[in-house]
């Protein structure tokens, strides 16, 4: 009897878990149906925007490509033009003077060096070859000579004031009132280049127009890449105060590797030197044990003859040896 009552029991659990489990079983289908729903829908709308963001990427980087070609192409066609004028020397020289200025200040020095080679003896050969010198050679060495010390000034301080920048920049200052800040206060030239190139900016001029009249008074790589920086930055975006502050450390290492390449080739420069002064020495000691020895070299068409090609020879192996030195990064 016992045993008969377990059994209907059993059946009746059985047949009760069987209908709450056909009622309720739709319900779980349905949740279940739905949860899959929105785990679709979820992945959907993630992929569609990871395409757009993919999209995004796509059209910033093509952004990028075509303002770098642009770039490439203007630093080319400037690099094709032609050569630099009087008044482009003396500009990037940094000297307020004007051409007429120079040219009389050229013939006053060529009249100066003829008149030492008269007043010295020397031949009339001579005594011309000190008037080109003094006409045509030494006034545009010194300009170049003062034009690529002020360069080098410029690039010992442009690191500096892009380091002005981004921390104008990082404290919420726009880029305009840190390029005043850098023509107020930064030491000589970078104050008068920048205050140059802010003053353009106020009378209308572009940024990339200003930029670009910035390069060709100071035709420098270093200016160069900061206006490739700040072009790239105005036209596509992005942390301008990383990127400026990367290549504040890009221009700091490039000096560093030039300072690392001096001191290696100092002493193929010292031995240029010790080199092409030894003859001179040599001819001067002679001349003071033996002042008629050299006579022949100065007085006889042959003397002369080997002097010029001696000149050459030795100005030929000046050149190649200062080339073989000059290492640029």
């Amino acid at each position: 009897m016992d045993q008969q009552i377990l059994i209907v029991g059993g059946l009746g659990v059985l047949c009760f878990g069987a209908l709450a489990f056909a009622l309720l079983s739709p319900t779980q289908r349905d949740k279940a149906n739905k949860r899959v729903n929105s785990l679709n829908t979820a992945k959907a709308v993630k992929r569609a925007g990871g395409v757009n963001s993919e999209a995004q990427s796509k059209e910033r980087r093509k952004k990028l490509a075509d303002s770098l070609a642009a770039l490439d192409d203007k630093t080319k066609n400037l690099k094709k033009k032609k050569r630099l004028t009087m008044e482009q020397t003396l500009d990037q020289a940094g000297l307020p003077v004007k051409p007429k200025h120079f040219y009389f200040a050229s013939l006053i020095t060529a009249v100066f060096f003829g008149f030492v080679g008269l007043v010295s003896g020397q031949q009339l050969w001579v005594t011309g070859l000190l008037i080109v010198i003094g006409g045509l050679g030494f006034p545009r060495w010194v300009v170049n000579f003062l034009r690529k010390r002020r360069q080098k000034k410029f690039v010992d301080e442009f690191s500096n004031a892009i380091d002005v920048i981004v921390r104008g920049v990082k404290s919420g200052l726009p880029v305009n009132e840190c390029l005043k800040i850098i023509a107020r206060e930064a030491p000589r030239p970078i104050c008068d280049e920048f205050h140059m190139l802010t003053e353009g900016i106020r009378i209308g001029l572009s940024l990339e127009q200003a930029l670009e009249r910035m390069h060709e008074r100071m035709p420098l790589q270093e200016v160069n890449f900061f206006g490739i920086v700040l072009l790239i930055q105005q036209k596509t975006g992005g942390n301008l105060a990383e990127a400026l502050g990367n290549l504040a450390t890009v221009l700091r290492s490039r000096k560093l590797m030039e300072g690392k390449i001096k001191a290696l080739s100092a002493e193929a420069k010292a031995s240029a030197y010790i080199i092409g002064s030894l003859p001179f020495l040599v001819m001067g000691a002679v001349k003071l044990a033996s002042p008629d020895y050299l006579d022949p070299l100065f007085s006889t068409r042959m003397g002369n003859f080997i002097l010029i090609g001696a000149g050459v020879w030795m100005l030929t192996g000046i050149l190649v040896m200062k080339k073989m030195t000059q290492i640029k990064v």
